[in-house]
């Protein structure tokens, strides 16, 4: 199912128009009638993603936080 609303009807009921698209329905920005945008929701990731699956996968060297050389530190405040 979708409907259909003009560019000044769009500003003025933005969120009434989420909540329908939310809902699961089509939305239509058109302007002189004539369709320009299509509003559909956004499709949820299907799994939840697991916090710590790369954990020890990664490196970081003894002394990555060690002054830089001269030359590299002075291209960097240019």
């Amino acid at each position: 199912m979708s409907m259909q609303a003009n560019i000044h009807e769009a500003k003025t009921h933005f969120s009434q128009l989420i909540d329908r698209v939310m809902a699961g329905e089509e939305v239509i920005i058109a302007k002189n009638g004539k369709g320009l945008v299509r509003m559909i929701a956004l499709e949820t990731p299907a799994t939840q993603r697991t916090p710590g699956l790369s954990r020890g996968k990664g490196q970081i060297a003894a002394d990555f936080d060690s002054p830089l050389e001269p030359d590299v530190a002075q291209d960097f405040e240019q």
